[in-house]
């Protein structure tokens, strides 16, 4: 059955879609809690922790046991920590569909791998479009263009809940926007996505309008509200 239809792999794993990459297509950058009732990436790939049921107090118990005493975690969902964790951070966010989203290639665009990290690290310190690790361009596909050799603009692919993946890292070098780079950038992710039967989805802070517009404009809708949290486990 096509994905477009919505019945295979339907959006209901976007409501904890750091779970379902971890134990699905992600699972190879999984690290498991004891009882395994709670998953992180690896630390060099991504910040994001995840529970199995955000509303099971045990799995807040087995996150902590991954993490350690009075360690950082970063969660995402509509979550409420239970007695004893700290909330650091709280970031209002947005995730949209983007099965609307119409996708293509971008001729000028090219593959991103572990030897251009020096320079998507640059890019990314510059343009501030999220967490990008040492080895987060292991998780996917990403794609970038280049002006005068220069690496001017990026896209590509964070976390892949069963049948969907996210398109993140986007951004643009402050001299070369305007120019619709990061359009043409998330379409060509996005057809690589659709390549491999999946859907295109995507989170972005709620108070960066500026790209909530973009991406409305190019086809993607709110899904749903979810807040990024950095928490602190338990001292003891």
């Amino acid at each position: 059955m096509s994905p477009e239809s919505g019945t295979l792999c339907g959006s209901e794993v976007l409501d904890n879609p750091v779970w379902s990459a971890l134990t699905g297509p992600h699972r190879a950058f999984a690290e498991f809690a004891p009882a395994g009732l709670a998953a992180r990436y690896t630390l060099d790939t991504s910040p994001f922790s995840a529970l199995a049921d955000p509303q099971d107090p045990r799995a807040w118990a087995d996150l902590a046991a991954l993490a350690g005493p009075g360690e950082e975690v970063w969660v995402t969902g509509l979550l409420t920590p239970p007695p004893g964790w700290q909330t650091l951070v709280t970031v209002p966010g947005v995730q949209l569909d983007g099965r609307g989203v119409r996708a293509g290639a971008a001729p000028e665009a090219v593959a991103l791998g572990l030897a251009d990290v020096p320079e998507m690290l640059e890019l990314v310190e510059l343009t501030k479009p999220g967490p990008f690790l040492d080895r987060t361009v292991e998780l996917g596909t990403y794609l970038g263009i280049r002006h005068e050799g220069r690496l001017v603009a990026m896209a590509g692919e964070r976390m892949r809940p069963e049948g969907w993946s996210e398109i993140s890292a986007v951004c643009t070098h402050p001299d070369h926007r305007g120019r619709g780079l990061a359009a043409r950038l998330i379409r060509a992710v996005a057809a690589e996505v659709r390549e491999r039967g999946e859907r295109p989805f995507l989170h972005a802070a709620a108070a960066n309008t500026g790209a909530v517009r973009l991406y409305e404009s190019m086809g993607f809708t709110l899904r749903r509200s979810p807040l990024f949290l950095g928490v602190r486990t338990p001292q003891v």
